[in-house]
């Protein structure tokens, strides 16, 4: 298999997919508790950390907004119906449809493209665009995604390894 920038499209579009699993898999947990489904989302590993509907949104953004600003495409609007279960999986599924509209082709010649992004106060850096793809962004997929599996087994949802596949290998 050759990698490419586009090649991360489709990782992304995995991660999505278990998020939507660890989603799905909490909210049933919490309701075989007796709990609410949406009281999921305000569950957190500790008191100054965000809780699993942050991690959740965070991971529908990146997947979407960087694959656009690296095939030099307009950055999607992500849902703002993420309140509840319902509306975070509601955009984990529109997610997943617009990564399946990008093409290779659009990513062609774009790994060194240089990027300007604000990331925080005082740092706004430039860095290639193949950079902020295959670094910055995959790295803050894979930490928000982690802390949502993390949450959900803090919490005691049966959840192991192969529920980080649940979109496949």
């Amino acid at each position: 298999m050759t990698v490419s920038l586009f090649t991360f499209v489709d990782m992304f579009s995995r991660v999505l997919g278990t998020a939507d699993h660890l989603l799905t898999t909490g909210a049933g947990y919490a309701e075989s508790l007796g709990e609410s489904g949406e009281d999921v989302l305000d569950w957190r590993l500790i008191d100054d950390m965000h809780p699993l509907r942050f991690q959740i949104i965070v991971v529908c953004t990146f997947a979407q907004q960087w694959p656009a600003r690296v095939a030099g495409l307009p950055v999607p609007e992500i849902a703002s119906d993420q309140r509840d279960v319902a509306g975070l999986k509601t955009a984990l599924v529109q997610a997943r449809a617009y990564l399946e509209t990008l093409t290779a082709e659009q990513f062609e010649g774009r790994d060194d493209i240089p990027i300007t992004y604000r990331i925080g106060p005082g740092m706004e850096p430039t860095l290639p665009a193949g950079q902020w793809l295959t670094v910055f962004a995959t790295t803050n997929l894979y930490f928000h995604l982690s802390a949502a599996y993390a949450i959900l087994r803090a919490k005691g949802v049966p959840l192991g390894k192969v529920d980080l596949f649940a979109s496949g290998l």
